[in-house]
């Protein structure tokens, strides 16, 4: 295969873009979606021509390709370079694949849309950036990619930039990741102190050569970390994922879901022999997790907006991948990374469907009944559920299990303690994705049957335009959304959404199926595959455990998931007035989880405040009215003193003229007789 096609990847896309940037206005709905589909369509070809490739017999473990020097600076120099090689190929067609589905299912959710060009111009960007960072072979032009996906996000989170909330959350984003991001640039500038480069393959290299650990290291891997915590939303830097909501769901889905938000745990994946060598920052991580999954689930379980909890969900869910990542187990958080980008794009598109359903409705409370109104999206949506509930044979169940059972015999001195914290939250996970499918698919009909077929929400929620229903079968017809969409009440979505829910279900359902472990008769494909990229002389050990002990931990964990099962069943299905008994009764614990712990208020209080008081009285009053300002005054007065003095000497009159002269002409002897007296003195 010809490497040189590996530019072809993120260039497509990048075109994409172009043409829709730049002449989608003029365009036609179908010329700009067609211009979006080709141009996503064609990058996944070449990463299933790669699959093809790599997998076959003699196939060369990587494959690379690279440009002139990009920078050369006294000796530094970083090519403008891509690699492929095992981890690339599973991150590119997770990107690929489940992007192109995504765009599939946005061109029916968005085609009532105002901006749909900007929409989509936008999502081109956000491909071109994300796949940029997947196959860089350097820190700065996966930074590159790292900055673009930030850009990208801001842009479709903020896509509704007339509501002050839609603005508001792209702006949370964007500074909450530049915190992050600052801590990465601090890393580069050590690499490049430390090691004169940073290609990837120098970087390592020289790791895996020296008996260097810990210190240096230590120090490069946790500011690594922090800005992994900014993009892939973990504490302290996961405020912003919830507010994201705001855009549109397709961007929900691809960006917050399934791609954007892996890219601190494929940076950490991909660094693996720099954090094997640091320890301390590995435990660091690994806590990390366990504490970001534990405590977005419990937010989760209160959360009444179908698309809020399926947020607080994706930070859960990303905990467990840094809690993989953490404890050495980097093939079993890839795995987890995978399996839930299909199940998670599945949960937000197929959440989508039932906003479309009840003209943009998002509040659990007042759905209901949905289960033969809209099947294919309750059976497809059921496949999401059951996946991330972990419950056996479904994808979720098999990537979880792994990251809990490795977490458990890991050397790692609190491995008991971070595997049971897993535990823990595989039952809240079950509890409230179950909690959601009661209240949304089974019971009595909450909503207004009327208003809907009107195309009023019960809830007033379809004013808010970032969720409002964009597509029917009579939408051609020119007829408004609201209306078109809702003419008949509830009802189904059309092909162009439900296709790739019923494709992504298959994946939920049968994506884990390679990573099946040998202790339930399988061989742990994915894992083998990953061996050659993970192999490293100073990872992290594990203990020696049986089959049987895998196998007794695979069924505590089930039975862990069954029973949030049967709590929720018996909280919104069997006694449905039980779970508003206990927020009565335990009401600070319920309004502690109901105000997300007031995380958000701290961080207003004592980040936010101080900083926007040291802003105005400091910097506006020292900075803008005394330096600026100041500096304004003696300028205008030098000026107008100089003027003043010129005005004196340029008066036009001859004698005044000539007297001026006379001094100067005095001045200039008496200088010259003097100084040279002094000078002979």
């Amino acid at each position: 295969m010809n490497p040189q096609l590996l530019w072809l990847i993120p260039t497509l896309p990048f075109a994409g873009f172009l043409l829709n940037g730049t002449l989608g206005r003029k365009l036609p709905r179908s010329f700009v979606s067609a211009i979006a589909l080709l141009f996503t369509a064609a990058p996944a070809l070449i990463v299933a021509q790669l699959w093809i490739y790599m997998k076959s017999a003699g196939a060369p473990i990587s494959l690379s390709v690279a440009s002139v020097p990009w920078i050369a600076v006294s000796g530094f120099h970083v090519n403008f370079a891509f690699t492929v090689d095992r981890l690339t190929l599973i991150m590119l067609g997770v990107v690929t694949g489940v992007g192109f589905l995504i765009h599939i299912y946005s061109v029916g959710y968005m085609a009532l849309e105002d901006g749909f060009w900007r929409f989509f111009a936008y999502l081109n960007l956000f491909m071109f950036f994300m796949l940029v960072l997947v196959l860089a072979s350097s820190f700065v032009l996966l930074f590159v990619g790292w900055e673009g996906v930030g850009l990208a996000s801001y842009l479709l989170i903020g896509f509704y930039f007339t509501k002050d909330s839609a603005a508001n959350a792209g702006k949370k984003a964007f500074i909450v990741n530049r915190i992050g991001d600052f801590g990465f640039l601090l890393a580069m500038f050590l690499l490049i102190a430390h090691f004169g480069t940073l290609s990837f393959t120098s970087v390592f290299s020289q790791i895996s050569a020296s008996p260097l650990s810990g210190g240096i290291l230590t120090t490069i891997a946790l500011l690594l970390v922090l800005g992994a915590t900014g993009k892939s939303a973990q504490i302290p830097l996961y405020i912003w994922l919830p507010d994201a909501m705001e855009g549109p769901t397709p961007v929900s889905a691809l960006i917050h879901a399934a791609t954007m938000v892996t890219a601190g745990i494929y940076m950490v994946a991909r660094c693996h022999v720099l954090f094997d060598r640091a320890p301390i920052a590995l435990t660091v991580i690994a806590c990390i997790g366990a504490a970001t999954a534990l405590l977005a689930a419990t937010i989760g379980t209160v959360q009444h907006d179908i698309k809020r909890v399926l947020a607080y969900s994706t930070i859960s869910q990303l905990g467990y991948m840094f809690l993989a990542c953490g404890v050495g187990a980097y093939s079993a958080g890839v795995f987890h990374l995978m399996t839930h980008a299909f199940f998670k794009a599945l949960l937000f598109l197929a959440a989508g469907s039932v906003i479309h359903a009840l003209s943009g409705e998002q509040d659990m409370r007042v759905m209901g009944g949905l289960r033969k109104r809209i099947p294919i999206t309750f059976w497809t949506m059921s496949a999401g559920v059951f996946a991330i509930s972990g419950i056996i044979p479904f994808s979720g169940f098999f990537s979880k299990d792994e990251i809990l059972y490795q977490t458990f015999i890991s050397t790692n001195p609190l491995a008991k303690l971070l595997w049971f914290v897993g535990l823990v939250t595989a039952g809240l996970t079950s509890f409230y994705m179950f909690r959601l499918w009661f209240k949304t698919f089974f019971g009595a009909p909450r909503f207004d049957e009327n208003a809907l077929t009107h195309g009023h929400s019960t809830h007033h929620l379809h004013n808010q335009v970032s969720d409002r229903a964009t597509y029917d079968q009579t939408a051609a017809s020119g007829h408004d959304s609201g209306q078109a969409a809702h003419a008949h009440g509830v009802h189904e979505s059309p092909l162009v959404m439900t296709i790739p829910l019923m494709i992504l279900a298959v994946l939920a359902t049968i994506g884990g199926w390679v990573g099946i472990p040998a202790a339930l008769g399988g061989h742990n494909e994915f894992e083998h595959f990953l061996d050659p990229v993970f192999a490293s002389a100073a990872a992290p050990a594990f203990e020696a455990a049986s089959r049987g002990t895998e196998l007794a931990l695979a069924v505590v964990s089930l039975l862990t998931a069954f029973l949030g099962i049967f709590v929720a069943w018996l909280f919104y299905c069997r006694k449905p007035g039980t779970a508003g008994a206990l927020a009565k009764k335990y009401a600070t614990v319920y309004s502690l989880l109901d105000h997300k712990y007031w995380v958000d208020e701290i961080y207003g209080r004592f980040i936010v405040a101080p900083l926007l008081a040291f802003s105005r009285i400091l910097l506006s009053g020292l900075v803008d009215g005394g330096i600026v300002q100041g500096t304004a005054a003696t300028l205008t007065a030098s000026t107008q003193g100089g003027s003043w003095l010129v005005r004196r000497i340029q008066s036009g009159n001859i004698r005044s003229y000539a007297g001026w002269l006379a001094i100067g002409a005095a001045a200039v002897i008496a200088i010259v007789l003097f100084g040279h007296h002094g000078l002979r003195l």
